[in-house]
């Protein structure tokens, strides 16, 4: 289907087979449905539906570097608001420490359950870190959950450092 697509959009003829293919797969309905994606992600960006691959790639580079350097800077940005709270306004952590302090704070009374998925568990633990100021103790930061083990906390947390 995207082989005639593509012909289609090249302004090539097609032969027998192509034409079949065109028939029975609705290619011209899978073209205007990309056709609307892409006219969709251009206007998310506020670009222009007629750039070319050179461009978009040109374009989604400087914004990926753009968005380096505003993660740098601390300033991070989300999807959902949600996420936002309390997060975009925290300064860039450079370098964590994930020594184990034997002598941390106290484990509070009311623990946060430990998140199941990873994408969930990696939110709590910018959560907590958020909350216990400056390079906590991998201890300090498991102790903040009901089930956290001190491994995989510590695993999150050498992953997060390495993405910066």
């Amino acid at each position: 289907m995207y082989n005639v697509l593509v012909k289609l959009r090249a302004g090539l003829p097609l032969d027998d087979d192509d034409r079949a293919v065109n028939d029975k797969g609705l290619v011209n309905t899978l073209r205007q449905i990309h056709d609307r994606i892409d006219a969709a992600v251009a206007d998310a960006y506020g670009w222009p539906v007629d750039l070319g691959d050179a461009d978009i790639l040109a374009r989604v580079v400087a914004l990926n570097k753009q968005r380096w350097e505003e993660e740098v800077a601390g300033k991070i940005r989300y999807l959902r608001p949600e996420f936002r709270t309390g997060r975009a306004a925290a300064p860039a952590q450079t370098k964590l420490a994930v020594e184990v302090d034997q002598g941390a704070a106290e484990a509070t009374a009311d623990k946060a359950p430990w998140p199941k998925t990873l994408p969930d568990q990696v939110q709590a633990i910018r959560a907590a870190l958020a909350r216990l100021g400056e390079q906590p103790s991998v201890e300090a930061i498991a102790r903040q959950f009901k089930g956290a083990k001190r491994d995989r906390v510590a695993e999150i947390l050498q992953a997060m450092a390495v993405m910066g």
